[in-house]
């Protein structure tokens, strides 16, 4: 009898995912290449937005920690609308349910996504915003969802933010599922706003996925 497991509760380790999906961590350098090389430049008036951003964040996050939602207005909206996701030919999705049928084991893995960018029917980013979750638990529920991603033979990208951090995802199911990280871009550094790398990732994704078009 097929049983219904909610993601959440059901993969909580890198190895649940390596039992059921065969995913594993990529041995290839280049694979994520997009993550540090010939990435876009920014222009004066989008770093000076980005400092506004972060300024904006840091102001209510000496306070203590934020809620998912406040995160989500204070730096996740702004970043995908200056990075131009919100406009053609892109669309936003919140809570998006997601299935994923595990037939050998007799299970489906059902759950909701954050937040989901899609392109004419092709996942571009799925964002996880975890404020009260380490990256270690995020992690492997926001692979998870890739592993959903109903055009496997495309790349597809995640990003999980507890606010503080971020860190970028590249999945790639076929010819087998593997997957890469980028470096995790901080907002708490001092004297240097990491939103700008992200930012320069995000205008870099978005790039590739015009060319699909």
């Amino acid at each position: 009898m097929v049983q219904t497991k909610p993601i959440s509760k059901t993969i909580a380790s890198l190895l649940d995912l390596r039992e059921r999906f065969n995913l594993t961590p990529t041995n290839n350098e280049q694979f994520s290449s997009e993550f540090a090389q010939d990435l876009p430049e920014l222009t004066n008036s989008e770093t000076a937005t980005l400092d506004q951003i972060r300024n904006r964040f840091l102001r209510h996050r000496e306070r203590g920690s934020l809620a998912e939602g406040t995160i989500n207005h204070l730096v996740i909206s702004p970043l995908l609308s200056l990075a131009g996701l919100y406009d053609e030919p892109f669309f936003i999705t919140t809570e998006p349910e997601v299935e994923l049928l595990l037939e050998d084991r007799e299970e489906i893995l059902r759950g909701r996504i954050d937040t989901l960018i899609i392109q004419h029917q092709l996942w571009v980013l799925v964002i996880e915003s975890k404020s009260t979750i380490a990256f270690s638990v995020a992690l492997p529920q926001a692979l998870t969802y890739l592993m959903a991603n109903p055009n496997p033979e495309c790349a597809v990208y995640g990003l999980i933010t507890n606010g503080d951090e971020f860190q970028f995802i590249k999945l790639l199911i076929q010819p087998n599922p593997n997957y890469d990280l980028s470096n995790i871009f901080s907002l708490l550094l001092p004297h240097r706003n990491q939103l700008y790398d992200s930012m320069r990732i995000l205008k870099q994704i978005r790039q590739i996925m015009l060319q699909l078009s």
